[in-house]
């Protein structure tokens, strides 16, 4: 069975190529890089803001958004989610001050 990360990102990849005028997806990439920069900031403020009203539901509706759009702003960018994921994994084990302080 595969992840919902890399389903999602297999579905990005997909659209790069779609129509915009049939695809939110292809859409936003067509914009470029920093549109879909800000379409995940708005969507990270909005998950915040549902976080700060102890909203679970908005907030779990929210976070999808957020990493649907962190996924599109990768996928501006060229960046894989399958190295956002092998990422996370070298860090599986370390301390988050560790980390900080290897920088």
């Amino acid at each position: 069975m595969t992840h919902p990360l890399d389903r999602l990102s297999a579905t990005i990849d997909a659209r790069k190529s779609a129509d915009p005028d049939s695809s939110w997806t292809a859409k936003l990439l067509a914009k470029g890089p920093d549109k879909c920069a800000e379409k995940f900031g708005e969507e990270a403020i909005e998950a915040i803001i549902a976080c700060a009203k102890n909203d679970r539901d908005n907030l779990t509706y929210e976070a999808a958004d957020v990493l649907y759009h962190l996924a599109v702003m990768l996928a501006a960018r060229d960046i894989p989610m399958a190295d956002v994921l092998a990422e996370l994994d070298r860090r599986t084990g370390t301390s988050g001050i560790a980390e900080k302080a290897a920088r």
